[in-house]
């Protein structure tokens, strides 16, 4: 294995340990589907085609947001805290639909 794939490798891991409440996270096509250790949000579901992100909540109820950046969904992803995150620069800041 070539150099370049191990540091590859060793940058994801790192980021998975830095980021512990992302439990599982998978590609599908044009959209990112994240499982979510938090208090209330359950799994994430982003198009980076049509920048939909739908939030699923612990309550079962599921929203879908408009219109948001990637570069934003990368920040929520990364954030220590996704609820914290999703709280100051989603749910108050995006057009949304209860679905």
């Amino acid at each position: 294995m070539s150099t370049e794939r191990w540091i590859f490798y060793l940058y994801i891991l790192i980021l998975k340990i830095k980021n512990m409440a992302i439990i599982r996270e998978e590609i599908k096509g044009s959209k990112i589907l994240n499982e979510i250790q938090s208090s209330n949000i359950v799994r994430t579901e982003y198009d980076t085609e049509t920048k939909k992100m739908i939030a699923e909540f612990k309550n079962g109820i599921k929203y879908e947001y408009e219109d948001v950046p990637h570069v934003k969904y990368t920040e929520f992803r990364m954030s220590p805290s996704q609820g914290t995150y999703f709280n100051k620069n989603i749910s108050k800041v995006y057009k949304y639909t209860k679905l």
